[in-house]
């Protein structure tokens, strides 16, 4: 069936979302089409505010509305200590646990040669520029456990060794309430790497 022009442009427009398919961004579509006109404009308003006022950190690369971020700028948090991740939305789920009371480094991407990206397509040149001055202690290669992340993760860990700075890796090893028959080859070989002693 043949949808008014102005229709089709919005389910284009919303099937180019990640994980959106043509069904999904039809569906969006109607939905807007049928949700009342304030629904639709400030959903509108709130992507344009983001696009505008969301940027870059200037010194770790994350998403921030202030330069630098709030995370850069708090006292309370371990300036002596690096986690390099590789997007932004890393910060969140490693925030969540709670757990890690240093600074941030967001690469932007891995290192993926089949899709062209080296080490010039990420920021490590900012990394190294931040470890000069001696104040940085230990740097935490928070990359995610897939090929690229691990590429990734041995780049730098080889360029950060000469640099007299403590560089660790994340342990990766079973989810909790997971089975080992489905457990990969990998995931199971970091959980005996990483084994330690029961007290």
């Amino acid at each position: 069936m043949n949808y008014p022009e102005p229709l089709n442009k919005l389910i284009a427009a919303l099937g180019k979302l990640p994980g959106v398919g043509p069904k999904t961004a039809q569906r969006l579509a109607f939905y807007l089409l049928n949700a009342p006109a304030a629904e639709a404009e400030n959903l509108a308003a709130a992507i344009l505010e983001a696009r505008r006022k969301t940027h870059y950190c200037s010194v770790c690369g994350n998403l921030t509305d202030r330069d630098p971020c709030l995370l850069c700028t708090d006292p309370e948090r371990d300036h002596t200590i690096i986690c390099v991740v590789e997007e932004a939305r890393d910060i969140v789920a490693l925030e969540k646990t709670r757990q890690y009371r240093g600074l941030y480094h967001v690469l932007q991407g891995a290192i993926s040669p089949v899709d062209g990206i080296g080490p010039d397509q990420l920021r490590v040149k900012e990394l190294l520029r931040r470890l000069q001055g001696g104040k940085i202690r230990e740097v935490v290669l928070a990359t995610n456990a897939d090929v690229e992340g691990e590429a990734t993760a041995l780049y730098l860990a080889r360029l950060l060794k000469p640099l007299a700075v403590r560089v660790t890796r994340l342990a990766y090893g079973l989810p909790v309430g997971s089975d080992l028959e489905y457990a990969d080859e990998i995931t199971l070989a970091r959980a005996f790497s990483g084994r330690h002693e029961m007290e």
